[in-house]
């Protein structure tokens, strides 16, 4: 019997409190930095397993030590959205919150966070449940505020690095619109860099039958929201890769006056530095011109904010995991995951050990059937997912604890 078929013998009996844990957990999310008690259960958990709790940046980390050996971390992220559940489920959330605007909306694990920490807090128990085939120690971390960009970051900043051993390799995983039990990897840049810029244009205020006497700040956010799509078309090469999406345009509040300012939303995505930081220039340079052009008596202001890193998966890391996977679930389902436009903080936490890292894909829908994240419809199958999610962070632990690999 191999080292993964061991560990995994544990997993019938891990796996109904699993399905129970995720239902409870999919019906109480808890927004960005907000996880209270999410953290609870989970820290409860890991104590009941023999883990070092720490409580560190919002989150909340486990520590399984098995003697010397390699150091491996695993993330999940634990936050959910402010998102108006239309699943239908039994266990759908009902929570509700109040946003910016002061509107009661809905709170949702629209994006399988649920998910990730299930499978994670399973991993942990059936490594220990079956310490005798591998050595090591491993580290599960429990991350808040993935969709807000600052939960990783919040971890490092309160000392992460300093509470935990240095792990030699970091994982983390997502649950994706792919069919259920397949896993998805890739090597190099697989999710994009993103950055999200709040500008503020500045106009002079004028009565609407007046145009004449003002600076219509209107006018000018409508030049460079115009503007603004020639950065992908015309200045990023057909080579490489670049979104940038206009999601806000705001001003004004009534149809007979002039506001003095307007504000818009810019969303930016690239897979590489050069290209992001070409992007952010071209825009910065685009807005301020359309500005002069127009009269505008203020310089306008940009605010950067929920910006993520690049996610780029180590070579070998990810060479040993894809390798590792094919053995156990057999090469027709471990698939390639392909780069996704879509943003994470994960990256972050493996940077600040200067660890490297791969990060995964699971499938959580059925064939032909797959729902995006973030969307209302967001359920993932319970099952073959949770099953799938949880061998997968096993065997990639144990392709570097197992003892046959060391």
């Amino acid at each position: 019997m191999s080292v993964v078929e061991q560990v995994l013998g544990h997993l019938p009996a891990t796996r109904d409190w699993q399905e129970e844990l995720y239902r409870d957990l999919h019906a109480h999310p808890e927004l960005s930095l907000h996880e209270t008690r999410t953290r609870s259960i989970i820290a409860e958990r890991l104590c009941a397993l023999g883990c070092e709790v720490i409580e560190v940046g919002g989150g909340v980390v486990g520590v399984l030590s098995n003697g010397p050996g390699p150091v491996v971390l695993h993330r999940a992220d634990m936050d959910g959205l402010p998102v108006t559940e239309e699943t239908g489920l039994p266990y759908a959330s009902t929570d509700t919150t109040v946003d910016d605007s002061g509107a009661t909306v809905g709170l949702m694990h629209a994006c399988g966070h649920d998910a990730h920490i299930t499978c994670l807090l399973g991993a942990v128990e059936l490594l220990a449940s079956e310490p005798g085939p591998w050595a090591g120690t491993f580290i599960a971390v429990f991350q808040p505020a993935e969709e807000n960009a600052e939960g990783a970051q919040a971890m490092v900043d309160a000392g992460l690095t300093s509470l935990v051993p240095r792990p030699d390799v970091a994982f983390g995983q997502h649950v994706l619109a792919h069919e259920a039990g397949v896993i998805g990897t890739q090597s190099g840049p697989v999710l994009s860099a993103g950055d999200s810029i709040r500008i503020t244009v500045f106009g002079k205020g004028s009565h609407g039958s007046m145009p004449h006497l003002g600076v219509d700040p209107v006018v000018l956010a409508a030049s460079i929201v115009l503007r603004l799509q020639t950065v992908v078309a015309r200045e990023v090469a057909p080579t490489d890769f670049a979104v940038l999406t206009v999601g806000s345009s705001i001003a004004g509040s009534k149809s007979n006056v002039i506001p003095d300012r307007a504000t818009l939303l810019v969303n930016l995505r690239a897979y590489d530095t050069e290209v992001r930081a070409k992007v952010i220039e071209a825009v910065e340079r685009i807005v301020r011109g359309e500005c002069a052009a127009a009269g505008s008596p203020e310089p306008p202001t940009f605010e950067y904010y929920d910006q993520f890193p690049l996610t780029d998966n180590h070579a070998d890391v990810t060479s040993t995991v894809t390798t590792a996977f094919r053995e156990h679930f057999g090469p027709e389902r471990v698939v390639p995951l392909g780069r996704i436009p879509a943003s994470e903080d994960f990256s972050r936490l493996p940077d600040a050990f200067g660890t490297p890292y791969t990060y995964w894909g699971v499938g959580g829908f059925p064939s032909g059937q797959g729902v995006p994240n973030h969307s209302p419809f967001f359920a993932p199958l319970i099952q073959p997912t949770l099953d799938t999610g949880t061998e997968a962070i096993v065997v990639a632990a144990l392709s570097y604890l197992g003892k046959d690999h060391q």
